[in-house]
């Protein structure tokens, strides 16, 4: 499901970036690398619809290889070809070829490539569109951690057979994924002892405000903030 909050894009933002755009199993992606020469463990970054360029992403990328050490690797999935608010053509219409089930296999073959670098831990965070990728991987064996960020397309059903370690941070204001349906999806993960869940609703925030957030807005910044801390303390705890 998807609709004009999930289309708004960021505000203007300027960030100097210190990772680089290369090819990356089969996505030509941004990937910030660590201080580390060999870091042990990775993480990918599924972006929203407006793709891997967005540029509060890529900051999320850096503040997550700087700070935790982590290989971050932000894939194009949308080949150059992210949904534009200025554009003519409807989202709908946009979606038709841009499925998330249909990079489930690609991103696969991003840990694939990781483990063929000797990087045998990786996590994936997923932001709205992201989410319903990062779910479908966390019901297989591939992910050692995952993440959703106010997630759009994910289903109830979705929790009943993930098998890796989520976490769920969801808006408080967010008609793709209300608190009250965000609830029943953290009844099923309390439901279920095997899986180790962490579920969040974050009071005045709106669907997008992890990557979507004004720079000059102080308490916006405040809250994507405790969201990336909550982020990192999640990975911290599986990824090593």
């Amino acid at each position: 499901m998807a609709g004009p909050e999930c289309c708004v894009p960021a505000p203007p933002c300027q960030h100097a970036c210190t990772g680089s755009e290369e090819s990356f199993g089969p996505f030509f992606s941004y990937l910030s690398h660590p201080s580390s020469a060999t870091p042990t463990a990775a993480v990918i970054l599924v972006s929203d619809v407006f793709g891997f360029e967005s540029p509060l992403l890529r900051k999320l990328a850096d503040k997550i290889a700087s700070s935790l050490g982590y290989l971050v690797v932000v894939p194009d999935y949308f080949n150059k070809d992210p949904f534009s608010a200025s554009a003519r053509v409807p989202v709908e219409e946009w979606k038709k070829t841009h499925e998330p089930m249909d990079f489930v296999e690609g991103t696969i073959s991003i840990v694939e490539t990781l483990k063929n670098k000797g990087i045998f831990s990786t996590g994936a965070v997923g932001f709205c569109w992201g989410a319903k990728v990062v779910v479908e991987l966390a019901k297989r064996d591939y992910l050692k951690v995952a993440v959703l960020c106010h997630p759009s397309f994910a289903s109830v059903d979705d929790f009943k057979d993930v098998k890796t370690p989520i976490a769920i941070l969801a808006a408080e204001t967010d008609r793709f994924s209300p608190p009250d349906v965000v609830m029943q999806y953290q009844e099923i993960l309390e439901s279920r002892n095997e899986v180790q869940s962490f579920v969040k609703i974050y009071p005045g925030t709106s669907h997008g405000w992890v990557i979507r957030y004004n720079i000059d807005d102080a308490r916006e910044v405040e809250k994507a903030e405790e969201a990336h801390d909550n982020i990192f303390e999640w990975l911290k705890m599986y990824l090593w």
